[in-house]
């Protein structure tokens, strides 16, 4: 054999194991893992203070129970549960205990819209009665007669999707938000009706006007359920059947659904509250309308939704990844980028209790705009709640994504995001 030949085969063979460890790593990206903290950067031992903190909440009565669960760099480095599932069976928590996450909905009916907009489907400037009739020519609030009936002029311009997804359409939220003259009207009109559908929804929200003219103000509303009826409308899927064949099923959210089967009910955590002596006693918010343990009809994007930490966890890691987890590509990169950039109008005022100093809005994601005034740590982290106590944040920067589940009404329970956040933290021991 020619010096020029060996030369030849041994550069193939080169290339070829190239190639090779090339197709191992691009198969391996997105892959979630769990790992030694000390893989991700992190301190284990200053890890721990994380669920010591979590557990302290339980111990002084302040929570029933916990479930946590952090990841950096897609390893999975905390995964805790400490407490009770239900305090007077002594059911403990467990890690794969069944929440309801309420507006934890709201994102995943975000990124489920805008898997429709990956495919064409509409533009975020389109108004959103070309494709729901029922809102269009709204009619916007401006007062009362002298007899209390309502005054109302013509919207300056269509509510676009944008709007539908900023929180600025000039939409209320009723029984779940502030008790004004039109929330009144959203309560009369059952619109959360749980034998109603997400159509009867919308036309029910379509007969009562406006509290805004459409980009005018933010204010936190029943606009992702109209999402969800948005979803129906462009795919000609049923909202849950759309959720669990293009987002749930492919990313793993195995638990994940609108309604608890009866072979997870005893998963089911307990919702609590507190009472008058401050101690924790069971009961569902806003008067129970909400029936998790039945397959309602009303399938409600904006709160309706039951998880665990892992499902969320593997949701919020797909999108830190760029829109995609274990081989399963659910966004591109550019659109996960769309919907954690501020869409607010250029010097929208920041006047929402739920929207802090130093925050911005996106698609149905908060985000960090200044550190120092949101009391964070990373420049763009994005994240939202639920009203149960339940927390999750994304943070591009620090490559981290942190959920924590509890059950406990949000304005009586205790400060867990930012106690998780601050301990997780402080474990980071090589930054970005």
């Amino acid at each position: 054999m020619s010096i020029a030949k060996i030369l030849r085969t041994h550069l193939s063979l080169l290339l070829f194991a190239i190639y090779a460890v090339g197709q191992v790593v691009a198969a391996d990206t997105g892959k979630l893992r769990f790992t030694a903290p000390e893989k991700a950067g992190m301190d284990a031992k200053r890890l721990e203070r994380v669920g010591q903190e979590m557990k302290a909440l339980v111990d002084k009565g302040l929570l029933a129970g916990v479930v946590t669960i952090g990841a950096r760099k897609n390893k999975i480095v905390h995964y805790e549960a400490h407490g009770y599932q239900d305090l007077e069976t002594k059911t403990p928590m467990s890690k794969n205990s069944i929440f309801r996450i309420y507006s934890m909905s709201k994102p995943v009916t975000g990124v489920a819209l805008m898997i429709l907009y990956d495919e064409g489907k509409f533009r975020l400037n389109d108004p959103v009665g070309k494709y729901i009739p029922e809102l269009a020519n709204m009619q916007v609030h401006i007062g009362e007669d002298e007899e209390g009936n309502l005054l109302t002029e013509p919207a300056n311009h269509p509510i676009t999707i944008r709007e539908l997804m900023n929180h600025t359409g000039g939409l209320a939220y009723g029984t779940m938000n502030s008790m004004d003259l039109i929330d009144q009207k959203y309560t009369e009109a059952s619109i959360y009706d749980p034998d109603s559908s997400l159509k009867d929804m919308v036309e029910k929200i379509g007969k009562i006007p406006l509290k805004y003219q459409p980009g005018s103000k933010w204010y936190y509303s029943a606009s992702v359920d109209v999402q969800g009826y948005l979803v129906e409308r462009l795919s000609g899927q049923r909202f849950g059947d759309f959720l669990e064949e293009r987002l749930f099923k492919p990313l793993g959210m195995k638990d994940t659904a609108f309604y608890v089967p009866t072979e997870k009910v005893e998963r089911f955590a307990q919702q609590y509250s507190l009472n008058e002596a401050g101690e924790l006693v069971p009961g569902e918010l806003f008067g129970g309308p909400i029936r998790f343990l039945d397959n309602q009809n009303l399938q409600g994007g904006g709160w309706g939704l039951v998880s665990t930490a892992m499902d969320y966890l593997r949701f919020a890691q797909m999108l830190l990844n760029g829109g995609q987890l274990d081989g399963q590509r659910i966004l591109a990169p550019l659109t996960v980028k769309l919907m954690h950039t501020n869409h607010l109008p250029t010097g929208f005022p920041m006047t929402d209790p739920l929207r802090p100093p130093g925050t911005s809005f996106g698609l149905d994601f908060a985000i960090v705009e200044d550190p120092v005034e949101g009391d964070a740590y990373s420049k763009g982290e994005y994240y939202w709640g639920g009203a149960s106590g339940t927390w999750f944040w994304i943070d591009p920067l620090q490559e981290v994504v942190f959920v924590g589940l509890i059950q406990h009404f949000l304005p009586q329970a205790p400060d867990t995001r930012g106690i998780s956040k601050q301990m997780f933290y402080q474990a980071i021991v090589d930054p970005n």
